[in-house]
């Protein structure tokens, strides 16, 4: 049986993305520890959203198998999806707020704290397309 991936599902990680994402993005902190992360540390970030992403949707959750769901070129469109939702929130948020101006923030750094942000906005996706 192949499991679909609805709107619904959709919808549950963009609420939980930006639900655990908003803290990080606004927070002073988070900009100085990005100020100061390398082209090294920011590659962990991405491989980190990665891990999480498909252990919180299927190590976590025993009733899910990627290889019974739609894929996109053998990648399930649901960690597809948990990934772009975890950027995008944290993108949209970094706009809305203009936080990079506010902490004059350069793009690099900027893109540093999208990373960083990243993780938690994932976190957060995963956790909610799981429990509901």
């Amino acid at each position: 049986m192949v499991r679909r991936f609805s709107i619904a599902d959709a919808a549950q990680q963009v609420v939980g993305g930006f639900l655990l994402a908003g803290p990080f993005v606004v927070t002073e902190e988070v900009w100085l520890l990005a100020e100061n992360m390398t082209f090294f540390h920011s590659f962990f970030t991405v491989l980190i959203v990665l891990l999480i992403g498909y252990g919180a949707l299927y190590g976590a959750d025993e009733e899910r198998n990627p290889d019974k769901e739609l894929n996109f070129f053998g990648v399930p469109f649901r960690l597809i999806s948990l990934i772009l939702v975890a950027y995008f929130s944290v993108t949209v948020l970094i706009f809305v707020f203009n936080a990079p101006t506010t902490f004059e923030a350069t793009y690099s750094t900027t893109l540093k704290v999208l990373g960083i942000a990243a993780v938690f906005s994932e976190v957060g996706a995963a956790t909610a397309d799981t429990v509901f």
